[in-house]
């Protein structure tokens, strides 16, 4: 069976009740350990198993070992690696990966050396600012992921096009300016046009008929704050306009905002919350978890420590899905893992460590949730990263 990977790209009236597709999930630690807060996964040795690459290491499915491939600078609890985005660079028939970094602020790509034991080389794309993050969209419309980083001081993405001489790929900037950038960005088909559009904190780009080439459109429609690394628009209450999704990347707060349109025909934007009793949500994504063939799923949870002090730093991590039921107009939330409080936490910032405070096996997700068919069974599994540990989430199927 063919594996994909799924690229990712939230509660008023909530119930918690399980639905008759609810999977069972079982917890295995890849690496408990491993504090790196992004994992890509992807068949790296070419065996036909998919691995999970996760900082400087890569661990070989379906054991886990462990194998170093490079070193990562580290910056007090955080590693300078943001972002791992899986993509043949070099043109070579393996798959290197993209990476992000905050205190570097730099994108670049690592090349994978196709020979067990040696070196993975950094090669630098461009330094755009502070990037906590980044995903793989297809901003430009050729059906080949770009790579849109969370460059807060600038709004940028980098067209992934074939070199002329066929030999990889190259990186082509768009730089869209300073005053549009913040604390979040994302992607969705905002005005249902069929473009892929371009999402801020503060509004959107609406993408042009040639996204390569032509100019895109701001609309300054909302100021959601510092929110999570992913914002999206769907439609989610199916009524045919598309709606936004976000999390609140340092506070508490899952939230969606419903569309609609006025007398003049201008879009309106209705806040609603998902659940505001989850903390520092950084990632989220959508998938077809409980297997009816619709990809309407939101998975997301709590990024731990994402910064040691902030409002529910010390609270349990979580790691859920939910989904919204337009009839009742009403979320579900389903718990895949609910941890322990840090009780014990040091009070000042600089004495706080993930592994030291949480209990041991805290999983959360980090800044890169994935959902991938990992042990090839025909449903979905989770992995998430995070400075308490890297964890899959094995999908056992209906309860």
């Amino acid at each position: 069976m063919k594996r994909t990977l799924i690229a990712a790209a939230l509660v008023a009236g909530a119930s918690w009740t399980a639905s008759a597709g609810e999977p069972r999930w079982k917890q295995h630690a890849i690496d408990g350990k491993h504090e790196f807060e992004a994992a890509g996964v992807f068949d790296v040795d070419g065996d036909g198993k998919l691995d999970v690459v996760s900082g400087d290491s890569w661990f070989q499915a379906p054991d886990w070992k462990k194998h170093p491939i490079r070193e990562v600078q580290r910056h007090g609890t955080y590693y300078n690696d943001f972002a791992v985005l899986p993509l043949d660079a070099d043109g070579d028939g393996d798959l290197d990966f993209v990476t992000a970094s905050y205190f570097g602020r730099e994108v670049a790509w690592v090349e994978n050396p196709g020979k067990a034991g040696e070196k993975w080389n950094f090669h630098l794309v461009d330094t755009p600012g502070t990037s906590e993050a980044a995903v793989a969209v297809d901003l430009s419309g050729d059906g080949v992921p770009d790579v849109l980083p969370n460059s807060t001081n600038v709004v940028v993405w980098y067209e992934v096009a074939k070199k002329a001489d066929g030999k990889g790929v190259e990186f082509k900037k768009h730089d869209f300016g300073t005053e549009a950038a913040g604390h979040g960005v994302g992607t969705g088909d905002v005005n249902l046009d069929g473009r892929t559009d371009l999402l801020t904190p503060k509004g959107w780009f609406e993408a042009p008929a040639d996204p390569a080439h032509d100019t895109w459109t701001w609309h300054p429609d909302w100021n959601l704050g510092a929110t999570g690394i992913q914002i999206v628009a769907r439609d989610v209450d199916g009524d045919g306009l598309s709606d936004l999704v976000w999390g609140m990347g340092h506070d508490f707060g899952l939230y969606w905002a419903r569309q609609s349109k006025g007398a003049d025909g201008k879009p309106t934007w209705t806040k609603a919350p998902i659940d505001e009793g989850v903390a520092s949500v950084h990632t989220q994504l959508w998938a077809d978890v409980d297997g009816d063939g619709k990809a309407d799923e939101l998975i997301t949870g709590k990024r731990v420590y994402a910064h040691e002090i902030e409002p529910g730093a010390t609270d349990g991590s979580l790691v859920a899905w939910y989904k919204f039921d337009p009839a009742a107009k009403a979320w579900t939330k389903h718990v895949v893992f609910q941890g322990e409080p840090a009780k014990d936490a040091p009070e000042k910032a600089q004495d706080r460590l993930a592994l030291r405070d949480f209990p041991a096996g805290t999983a959360g997700t980090g800044l890169q949730l994935t959902a991938v068919d990992i042990d090839g069974d025909g449903d979905l599994d989770l992995v998430c990263p995070g400075k308490s540990g890297l964890y899959l989430f094995e999908n056992l199927g209906p309860k």
